[in-house]
């Protein structure tokens, strides 16, 4: 379970987000990703529960603005929380609400003002709950160590409801916890999606088209930074694809792009010259020379070289469509046998 925990200013915007449809989509996108994915884009949420409130979004939060009022010293009284569970975990609609009620009871809001909804647009379950941090009482909710206190709330829940164990944030682990490998599958899909664009591109200006067909945006200063269609940030340091290494990959590209295009110049000339001297009587020894000749291409070294260095850096097999099958290790190895058994007919 991954949980989120911030404060707020304006009750309005945060209780809008929570209940109304995403603005961004037409109505014709929602029912096709619907039918895509299975989901509701469409009334995508449902409130499971109000707390001392009642009403459509505008008046929720002008109640909550009343209640507000009583503290003169809170600047930011909207309390938002969410918390998501793991890809295929699912719990019944109570459980989702007792969930939403232990989070209240965490952080002191269970007798304040607050709705609990459930998201309806995601493969992965997860709640909203907006909170007012001043209690009819005019006392206010404590903000301090949030950060720790959810983590300490979705390890409680995770064993209570049985649900797979997430690792919390490294602040609040325990220096042995801090060793024991994580598992982000944001960083591990990026990962994947630049890895993937490097092997379709040729240079950076492509690579930044294909990564924004993807759905990020790119950050280039003295580093490089990639943000999600979920406005989340992540360093290509952090997932092994720093701005130079992406450099490296794409010049190494182009400098195997070059040799490649000499080495078939190379061929092509070479097929040339063994034609003009080919004749009935030394057509197989010719064949067998023009297939030495194509292996001592002056190119095959520096091709092997880059291809050797790109398979090392993006830390995958390169797919043949990159190099010429002839240049491949298994490629080398049937040229050679082709030429021991030509050289055995030739004996015999």
């Amino acid at each position: 379970m991954i949980g989120y925990v911030g404060t707020g200013g304006s009750f309005l915007g945060c209780i809008q987000y929570c209940l109304n449809d995403k603005k961004e989509l037409s109505e014709k996108q929602k029912a096709d990703l619907s039918q895509k994915d299975g989901l509701k884009h469409h009334g995508r949420a449902e409130i499971l529960s109000y707390n001392r409130c009642f009403g459509n979004p505008k008046e929720l939060a002008q109640q909550f603005r009343d209640v507000a009022k009583l503290s003169k010293r809170v600047e930011k009284p909207v309390f938002h929380f969410s918390l998501r569970l793991a890809p295929g975990e699912s719990l019944s609609r109570n459980q989702l609400e007792e969930i939403g009620h232990e989070c209240a009871k965490e952080f002191g809001v269970a007798n304040n003002q607050y709705i609990c909804v459930l998201h309806k647009d995601t493969s992965e379950q997860h709640i909203h709950i907006v909170a007012n941090r001043v209690g009819l009482d005019g006392k206010a909710a404590s903000d301090s160590n949030s950060y720790k206190r959810m983590a300490a709330l979705c390890r409680r829940l995770e064993k209570q409801y049985q649900l797979r164990e997430v690792l919390s944030p490294k602040a609040f682990l325990t220096p042995n916890e801090r060793l024991l490998p994580r598992n982000d599958s944001r960083k591990i899909q990026l990962q994947k999606d630049i890895r993937q664009a490097l092997i379709e591109v040729n240079s950076f200006d492509q690579f930044t088209t294909r990564m924004k067909e993807l759905g990020y945006t790119i950050l280039k200063g003295r580093g490089i930074a990639f943000i999600d269609s979920k406005k989340v940030k992540i360093k290509g340091s952090e997932v092994g694809f720093s701005l130079s290494k992406i450099e490296h990959v794409l010049a190494l590209k182009q400098k195997l792009n070059n040799n490649l295009a000499e080495h078939e110049k190379y061929k092509k000339a070479t097929e040339e010259r063994v034609k003009k001297h080919k004749s009935t009587g030394y057509r197989l020894s010719l064949d067998v020379k023009f297939e030495s000749m194509i292996g001592q291409s002056p190119f095959i070294p520096t091709i092997m070289e880059a291809a050797s260095l790109l398979s090392v850096l993006l830390k995958s097999e390169l797919p043949f469509e990159l190099i010429p099958y002839e240049l491949t290790m298994e490629g080398y190895r049937n040229r050679k046998r082709k030429e021991r058994s030509k050289g055995r007919r030739l004996h015999n």
